[in-house]
């Protein structure tokens, strides 16, 4: 019995996974937005900046830890049943955790059971974002044609860019009440809201076909029984999609959390203004990344990642001097040449590492390095660079050393799976222990 394939819908794919994902990176960035202003006091109060700083980056981090629970969950689903299948569950997931948040009693409200609830919230966010980006990439990327790959699972990615400018409206939003009104009630609007982009994601999704690609497989009958033990016998593939991915995820995680709390609560910046500087930092973000992934299919994926992480090398040596300077121009430019690097590498990373694996293991390989490395590099470079900062401050060379290692790893690792064949297909056992 002959079994009709869904018509590839490109542009219908591409919008659904930019949709959901921007639906899931709000809710993200407003735990994240929230992490780096007012959880410390609300949920780990203490008499220590330091500590109290730490135990909200560190609730922040255990979401990151959780990440690749998900994207093992999920995408054994998305490899068994289906791309479309998996996206619908993360996004109801993250929707239903982000609202729940905006509901918590604070610690003065209800002691212990408030920072216990918030991280259990916190650990539900990080398996639903773990589940998504890889299903999103592969959702825009496997409905398009083979030459505009990357352009188009680039759309999954702006995700982060919208999902941070819409978390920046709502938190420079309520950031300009009294503070006495932020810290009771102004907090919980940015995450209520997710109540409503939960519906329209939902029309979003609904509307598009599975994946013309998963639904090839599955006729074939060469759907993975076990995607997990598949994957991992690809090892060496995905500890250098692992490296790959660190720049990008570390990059981001610093300019975009850290350095909030580091303007605010070390260089006692206004908090509207570095808030107003986030959101035009986030634009520019959204339209670097289209640019980006243009160039990478017309050039290759991986000479556009290579150059953009050797220049990312020096670019923590402008960007915190150019903070440090305190006026509003000087922190947009700052951070915007961040972004520059950050941006453009982070749109293009998907459709590369989406290459280096087989169709019948894609979703679980990519969810799962992805994921391993955004539980440490992204979980953990607010948390660390919030130490160098504390440890040696006026001092601003040791972030930038930080800043700079995570650059170079990714570009090892980008030229080298760039000189083994650039990754393409090589998911399979045989290909992988060739790397």
């Amino acid at each position: 019995m002959q079994t009709t394939q869904p018509a590839p819908q490109p542009r219908r794919a591409a919008l659904a996974s930019f949709v959901g994902t921007t639906i899931e990176w709000y809710d993200f960035y407003s735990y994240a937005t929230a992490a780096a202003l007012v959880f410390g006091p609300l949920f780990f109060p203490g008499e220590s900046r330091l500590l109290s700083l730490l135990a909200s980056f560190g609730s922040f981090a255990i979401g990151f830890l959780a990440r690749p629970i998900g994207g093992v969950l999920f995408g054994r689903i998305g490899d068994r049943l289906g791309r479309k299948r998996a996206l619908m569950g993360t996004l109801s997931l993250m929707a239903i955790a982000t609202v729940l948040i905006g509901c918590l009693p604070t610690y003065a409200q209800a002691g212990w059971i408030a920072p216990v609830a918030l991280v259990a919230l916190r650990v539900l966010q990080g398996i639903a974002v773990g589940g998504e980006w890889g299903g999103a990439v592969l959702l825009a990327g496997e409905h398009a044609p083979a030459s505009r790959r990357t352009f188009f699972a680039s759309f999954a990615q702006l995700g982060s860019a919208g999902g941070l400018i819409l978390s920046m409206l709502a938190f420079s939003a309520v950031g300009r009440l009294d503070h006495d009104a932020l810290m009771q009630w102004g907090w919980r609007l940015p995450f209520l809201a997710s109540a409503v982009l939960l519906a329209v994601g939902f029309v979003v999704r609904r509307s598009v076909n599975e994946s013309p690609e998963f639904e090839a497989m599955r006729a074939a009958g060469d759907v993975a029984g076990r995607p997990l033990a598949e994957a991992l016998r690809a090892w060496p593939l995905i500890v250098l999609a692992i490296g790959a991915n660190v720049y990008g995820i570390a990059g981001v995680y610093f300019s975009n959390i850290f350095m909030i709390s580091y303007a605010t609560q070390y260089l006692a910046l206004d908090r509207a203004m570095i808030l107003d500087c986030m959101f035009w930092v986030a634009v520019l973000q959204f339209f670097v990344q289209l640019g980006a992934a243009h160039l990478a299919d017309r050039f290759g994926t991986w000479r556009v990642l290579a150059i953009v992480a050797a220049c990312a090398i020096v670019v923590p040596f402008a960007m915190l001097p150019l903070v440090r300077m305190g006026q509003p121009h000087t922190v947009f430019l700052g951070i915007a040449i961040a972004t520059l690097c950050e941006s453009g590498y982070y749109a293009v990373i998907a459709g590369f590492v989406t290459g280096m694996f087989a169709a019948r293991i894609r979703y679980t390989a990519i969810s799962l390095s992805y994921q391993v490395c955004g539980a440490f590099a992204g979980g953990l470079t607010p948390l660390l660079a919030t130490l160098l900062a504390d440890r040696f401050f006026p001092q601003w060379w040791p972030m930038a050393v930080f800043y700079a290692g995570s650059a170079m790893l990714s570009l090892v690792c980008v030229v080298w799976v760039g000189r083994v064949g650039r990754g393409r297909e090589a998911g399979l056992p045989a290909t992988a222990a060739s790397v």
